[in-house]
């Protein structure tokens, strides 16, 4: 790839601005002169898209690489750490040292893994196809006996042997059996649509409900992918909670950080008017600062606390047992003294303890794959009770995926909602993407679930086995009433018009039952096939 750069002299290299350089993937735009190679040098600035793997040299911000691992928290990168294409840069300029070339970048590496899961996948052989290309030869060499074969061996009348081959053909004609595995296919893709399960293809209906594991991304998933503020603790007496969380919004108000904009919105729910904030400025890699009515104050993270407050024993302890819970803090601080802090965290939708017991009930185990940090992705595995790995990359979630198919657990299906989980949704037997995720995930997956809800997962299985039980039945009733009026027209119990009807009538009596999977409705309580208790309405 090739982009056109402005140039600044550095005393080592030039150095490239990022939003100038080329595109992290996709093609490159017209004019473009230059492509980023590794020992080259990007000034990053806030706001800007890193441009290419790389590592910091020089300056300290947060990143946002929810794109990359699906953390929902900001990281605080400084000289000497890795980043990745692709991550955004929000508090202060960086200047960074490319480490891979476009061609090499995390990006690409996430394109070719979707590009080989998805080569590497087999088509389903449909069983009807199988059993029609033996069947109908079968049949025909049957009629074929029949009207050859009685007028030899007995008195029979070459009319009546002819005449009870060719009723023998009608009754035998695969209309209904045919016609059997689609139109419950065409009710269940119809069923799961009406109900926000975008369902792509018959292949996929019918892998869905032999899945026995899936795997989940945390962030935009199991959560619903923005931190929000869990608890608020005064810790002098002169401040109480709400006065601790006033003036922290209002050093906030105007930040974009996400913990900055969970605190603002926490306040304004709590019906607190904000002061006015003079002064204010962030404190790179550290936190932000302002006047606030009279007071300097400033709003840190607990890594740069001890640079301006010594704490006592309880208070570190405190600060321990709440970032091993998985949440994010910010300190407030005036002077020397610490007046109280903020906690937040990516918190599990509201439906996600029930979505995962309907999967439990299903017989369906679910794990957690996550790109964020091990301490968060923990606390919320154990909230929710599943078995959770936190810091994969892209790659490491698909690895996972192919261990355990490899391994024998089953088809497999992956849940997830960005380009990070792309790998692994093209990988699992079953891709299955939220609607509110990026546009890569979408296309990469087999499934949808576009209301965004945890439950879809196990309405998705279930809808699948009841569909897979109404072909079953369609198949049992093709074939039942064929192998019936086969028998007594060979032996001519019944006649041409019979065979009329038999034909006629088995083929509107299966497409009648795969109507039925039109009134499906699921019960994520029970997880049993709302068919199975009688509920056949919408």
């Amino acid at each position: 790839m090739c982009h056109k750069a402005n140039v600044q002299l550095s005393n080592k290299a030039p150095v490239v601005l990022a939003h100038e350089a080329a595109p992290v993937y996709g093609a490159p735009s017209r004019g473009q002169k230059y492509s980023l190679k590794p020992g080259q040098r990007v000034l990053v600035r806030p706001g800007d898209r890193v441009p290419c793997d790389g590592r910091i040299l020089v300056g300290t911000s947060d990143l946002d690489e929810s794109p990359v691992n699906g953390e929902s928290i900001p990281r605080s990168r400084a000289p000497g750490d890795d980043i990745f294409a692709g991550t955004v840069n929000l508090d202060a300029a960086l200047e960074v040292e490319v480490t891979r070339g476009a061609d090499d970048n995390t990006i690409a590496r996430v394109i070719r893994l979707v590009e080989e899961a998805q080569a590497a996948k087999a088509p389903i052989a449909r069983f009807i196809d199988r059993f029609a290309y033996y069947y109908m030869p079968a049949v025909v060499l049957l009629a074929l006996l029949m009207a050859i074969v009685p007028p030899l061996v007995s008195t029979m009348a070459w009319s009546e042997s002819i005449y009870r081959a060719l009723a023998l053909l009608l009754i035998a004609c695969p209309c209904a059996l045919v016609i059997s595995t689609p139109a419950a296919i065409a009710a269940g893709l119809s069923a799961g649509a009406r109900r926000g399960l975008l369902i792509k293809g018959g292949a996929v209906l019918e892998q869905l409900g032999k899945l026995r594991l899936v795997a989940l991304d945390k962030t935009g998933t199991l959560t619903a992918g923005t931190p929000r503020v869990t608890d608020v603790e005064s810790w002098i007496a002169e401040e109480d909670d709400n006065s601790v969380l006033r003036l922290a919004a209002a050093i906030e108000r105007d930040s974009s950080h996400p913990i900055a904009m969970a605190i603002v919105e926490h306040a304004r729910q709590s019906g607190l008017n904000l002061p006015t904030v003079t002064g204010s400025r962030a404190l790179a890699g550290r936190g932000v600062s302002g006047r606030v009515e009279g007071r300097e104050l400033s709003l840190i993270t607990p890594r740069h606390l001890h640079e301006q407050v010594i704490l006592d024993e309880s208070l570190s302890a405190r600060i321990v047992a709440l970032e091993e819970a998985g949440k994010s803090l910010a300190l407030l601080v005036e002077g020397e003294r610490l007046l109280g802090l903020i906690a937040v965290r990516d918190e599990p939708r509201e439906d996600a303890l029930e979505g995962l017991a309907a999967l439990s009930r299903l017989g369906v185990q679910a794990v957690m794959l996550s790109g964020d940090n091990a301490r968060t992705v923990a606390a919320t595995g154990g909230r929710l009770g599943i078995e959770a790995y936190g810091e994969l990359m892209p790659e490491d979630k698909a690895a996972y995926v192919r261990d355990w198919q490899a391994a024998g657990r089953g088809p497999i299906g992956k849940v997830g909602d960005g380009i990070n989980d792309a790998p692994a949704l093209a990988a699992a037997d079953v891709g299955i993407a939220m609607g509110g995720g990026t546009d890569v995930a979408l296309e990469t997956a087999d499934a949808a679930l576009l209301k965004n809800r945890v439950t879809g997962i196990a309405e998705l299985i279930d809808l699948s086995r009841a569909t897979l039980r109404n072909v079953k039945t369609n198949v049992v009733l093709a074939l039942g009433l064929k192998a019936i009026f086969l028998v007594t027209t060979a032996l001519g119990i019944t006649g041409m018009w019979i065979a009329v009807m038999a034909d006629t009538g088995a083929t509107v009596l299966v497409t009648l039952n795969a109507m039925r999977l039109l009134g499906y409705r699921f019960s994520p309580n029970t997880a049993l096939t709302g068919l199975s208790q009688g509920k056949t309405t919408s």
